[in-house]
C-alpha cells in the first residue's frame, strides 16, 4: 500500500520585498501545500503582490521571529517550511522534505547557491553549507523545515530581534540531527553585494561571536541595521 505524501506547509514572513517576490510567487503557484505570507507591516507593494497571485497572506508584528511563529499557528500540515522572499527552491523541494521525513528526520535544511557571480560567492554558499552540517546551525536562508511537533514541543522561533534562526538550531540540535539537503535553494546575494562580500562576513561573524557570549540580541540588531 502506497503512503500519502506528508503535508508540508510553508512560512513566509515578509516585510517591504515587492521588488523581490516575483520568482518565489511564480515558484509557489504550481505547488500543492498550503502557503501563508505573513506581512510585518510593509508600506509596499508586497501585500497586493501576493494576494493578487492568490495566496493567503496574514498580518503580524515586525520581527521575522514573531511573523514565523504567527504563519506556524496557522497552518495544519505535519511539517512547517520556513522561507525568505528572496529565495527561489530547487524543483523537487517538497519532496525532499517528505523523503527526509520518511527517513525519521524531524528537521533539516537545504544547501545554499548565491546569485551572485564572483567566486568569492562560491566559496561564502559552500562555507555556509559545510558550517551548517558539521555543526547543525542552520541559518534562515536554509529554508529550515520542522515538524509541526518538534516546532510546538521546543515553543517555536525565541523572540528575538535578529539570530533567531541560530537560536531555534540550537534548540533543535538538543532535540535530534537535522536533515543536510544537498538541494540547492537560490538565495540573493543583495547583502553580501550592497555592503562588500568580506565586510559582510567579518560582521556576521562579528555579530555571532557577540551573541554567543551573551550579547543582547535588540543591541546586535540596532547595529546591524545601523550599518
Amino acid at each position: 500500500m502506497v503512503s500519502s505524501p506528508i503535508p508540508v506547509a510553508i512560512v513566509i514572513p515578509v516585510l517591504n520585498e515587492a521588488g523581490q517576490l516575483h520568482a518565489l510567487l511564480d515558484y509557489l503557484k504550481p505547488v500543492q501545500s498550503q502557503v501563508v505570507f505573513v506581512d510585518g507591516g510593509s508600506s509596499d507593494e508586497t501585500r497586493r503582490q501576493c494576494e493578487h497571485t492568490g495566496f493567503r497572506v496574514i498580518e503580524s508584528p515586525s520581527g521575522r521571529a514573531r511573523q514565523m511563529n504567527h504563519g506556524a499557528a496557522q497552518v495544519e500540515a505535519d511539517f512547517i517550511w520556513f522561507l525568505h522572499a528572496d529565495c527561489m527552491p530547487p524543483g523537487n523541494a517538497i519532496e525532499s522534505i517528505q523523503q527526509a521525513a520518511k527517513e525519521g528526520y524531524s528537521w533539516g535544511r537545504f544547501n545554499v547557491r548565491l546569485t551572485g557571480t564572483a567566486f568569492i560567492y562560491r566559496v561564502i554558499e559552500h562555507m555556509m553549507n559545510w558550517r551548517s552540517c558539521v555543526t547543525q546551525v542552520a541559518t534562515g536562508d536554509q529554508g529550515i523545515f520542522i515538524s509541526r511537533e518538534l516546532f510546538t514541543g521546543i515553543g517555536g522561533f525565541p523572540d528575538l530581534p535578529l539570530m533567531e534562526d541560530i537560536a531555534v538550531s540550537k534548540l533543535l540540535r538538543q532535540h535530534s540531527r537535522g536533515a543536510c539537503i544537498r538541494s540547492a535553494l537560490s538565495v540573493s546575494s543583495r547583502r553580501w553585494e550592497e555592503r562588500g562580500a568580506w565586510r559582510t562576513i567579518v560582521q556576521m561573524w562579528w555579530l555571532r561571536w557577540r551573541y554567543f557570549f551573551g550579547a543582547d540580541p535588540a543591541q546586535l540588531h540596532r547595529q546591524y541595521y545601523a550599518e
